[in-house]
């Protein structure tokens, strides 16, 4: 009796341990972190690339490469990969490559646009009214506690540097 219950508490187990894994990564309102890790790439950072751009403005729009290979110094490589909420992960690259200091060429996942980018502007502009410096803070403050002559302090005289030398 003895030797079969063994087996089967053992198989049992086992059974128990792969259905409680199937359990918990299934388990319903339980989240899980989207993962990315390398250079963001989207398609419209690729489409401001242009043909015989130098280093220098390449590296203005996409950044820094992941990879820089001290055998193909004139390729930089831009990896990205996604694993969204647990799912399969998704790797996307691009590759570029130089001709001394100018962009020539594009490889990858990604391919840039023929028409030209025009790129709106999301910024706002706010006009300030111009401050009114007559007074200072501890003047202003000094000014709210009384006293005769703190409200009606005047402004500070602007010394000019021959009225300076002359003192």
């Amino acid at each position: 009796m003895k030797r079969t219950v063994f087996p089967l508490a053992v198989a049992a187990s086992l059974t128990l341990l792969t259905a409680c894994e199937t359990i918990l990564t299934n388990l319903p309102g339980v989240y899980s972190i989207d993962i990315e890790q390398g250079n963001m790439i989207d398609q419209a950072m690729v489409d401001q690339l242009r043909p015989n751009m130098s280093k220098r403005q390449v590296l203005y729009i996409m950044g820094s490469p992941m990879l820089t290979d001290t055998f193909h110094e004139r390729r930089w490589d831009y990896l990205y990969s996604e694993q969204p909420g647990g799912d399969a992960r998704v790797q996307k690259r691009i590759s570029l490559y130089f001709d001394g200091d100018n962009l020539v060429g594009v490889q990858g996942d990604f391919r840039p646009s023929q028409l030209p980018v025009v790129k709106e502007s999301t910024e706002t502009t706010v006009d300030v009214p111009k401050r009114n410096l007559d007074r200072t803070m501890w003047e202003k403050i000094t000014g709210l506690f009384g006293g005769e002559d703190a409200g009606n302090i005047p402004a500070k005289p602007e010394n000019k540097p021959s009225e300076l030398l002359t003192e």
